[in-house]
């Protein structure tokens, strides 16, 4: 099969590997028809983990079922189905309460919990940006889709991971209706966590960050755009919040956090939050923090610890929530907003290409380029 594979520091290919295949009776083969790259898969495209050369990349995935292992009863051949990113048993400890991104079964590296699709330290699975999937513990991993799902693919596959991810900011961040939330990072979690928070209610949302483009969608869904080239982030929601700062935020931008010059600073949308958000406030983070970066620019960051505010932090009252999303906690709600309720998260989607662009795509994506705020690949052929 052709799959999308890491070769080294911003280097992928589009190359032949082995088909994915069934390996377990409980396991589902699907056929990719839709996945998109992540904001999650430039940090291990730019060399900045453990990814290791030749393995496929892809957590956000979306296809056909095309073979099912004996043990399979729930999920049939030619359901459409849509793939949580994390990789979960349904039996531990932590699945039975809901906590499958930290899975303590699939992920056989002693001392980790957790694992995913294509993912640095979240065990051995290859990822879906690729002709074929193999699904561990398909019955409980497989959302199966609505008749709509192959005409909507590029709003259902988005719950993958990007939506249920921007969903969650806004639960840890308790996100109440007439609640002023501000959000760091209109990436694309940024705008699902804007568009999330929008839909239970705030009665306003602030997004920061300083690339029009990004901006600009998220001025589409009627959020508020703070761009932080122009003056302080803290400074600007300061002052639309009477100097009060904003009940609730969200950072989803994580540890490559760059300022408008181009400076990476780790810390920096974490203590901008402190300083943004109000007294006794919520925080939710939900960008991706490393336990250790050979990248980082001193040693500090190199071992994965960042300077923060803490005794601003401790003096409000702050409570601050975080960890990767639980997919399965928020999937199947989310589906049915998009079925029922006619949510349509696709309206970040900015390109649908072909396998074969896969590098180009990366390359573009990666430098944040004009217009590429979130790509959608199709290994299959046409949607």
């Amino acid at each position: 099969m052709k799959a999308v594979v890491y070769e080294g520091p911003r280097h992928v290919s589009v190359t032949t590997v082995p088909d994915a295949r069934i390996e377990r009776h409980t396991d589902v083969l699907v056929r990719v028809t839709t996945t998109n790259i992540c904001g999650s898969d430039l940090h291990m495209y730019e060399g900045r983990t453990d990814f290791e050369p030749g393995r496929v990349l892809g957590h956000e995935n979306l296809g056909e079922v095309v073979e099912i292992g004996d043990a399979v009863d729930r999920v049939k051949v030619g359901d459409m189905v849509c793939l949580p990113f994390n990789i979960s048993c349904g039996f531990c400890a932590n699945c039975e309460q809901g906590l499958t991104a930290f899975c303590l079964t699939t992920n056989p590296t002693p001392g980790l919990a957790g694992a995913a699709y294509g993912y640095a330290d979240m065990g051995p699975y290859n990822g879906g940006q690729a002709e074929l999937l193999r699904v561990p513990y398909g019955d409980y991993n497989c959302l199966v889709l609505p008749e709509d799902a192959r005409e909507r693919q590029t709003d259902y596959v988005m719950l993958a991971d990007v939506w249920p991810t921007g969903w969650h900011a806004t639960m840890l961040a308790c996100v109440q209706p007439g609640d002023t939330v501000v959000v760091y990072g209109a990436g694309p979690v940024g705008l699902m966590a804007a568009y999330s928070a929008l839909l239970r209610n705030a009665s306003g949302v602030m997004v920061i960050d300083h690339h029009p483009d990004r901006l600009a969608k998220a001025e589409e869904i009627g959020a508020i755009p703070i761009d932080d080239s122009r003056a302080s982030p803290v400074d600007q929601i300061l002052e639309l919040t009477q100097g009060m700062g904003a009940d609730r935020g969200c950072e989803c931008v994580g540890f490559q956090a760059h300022d408008p010059e181009g400076a990476e600073h780790p810390n920096m949308t974490l203590n901008n939050l402190v300083r943004s958000v109000k007294f006794t406030g919520n925080i939710a983070v939900v960008g991706l923090f490393l336990a250790h970066d050979p990248g980082g620019r001193n040693d500090l960051y190199k071992r994965g610890q960042v300077a923060i505010d803490y005794g601003t932090f401790w003096s409000k009252g702050q409570t601050m929530s975080t960890g990767q999303c639980n997919v399965k906690n928020y999937n199947r709600q989310l589906c049915s907003l998009i079925h029922e309720a006619g949510a349509r998260p696709s309206w970040i989607v900015s390109q649908e290409l072909g396998l074969d662009d896969a590098p180009k795509a990366y390359a573009h994506f990666d430098a944040r380029d004009k217009g590429w705020t979130k790509v959608v690949l199709h290994p299959n052929g046409a949607a």
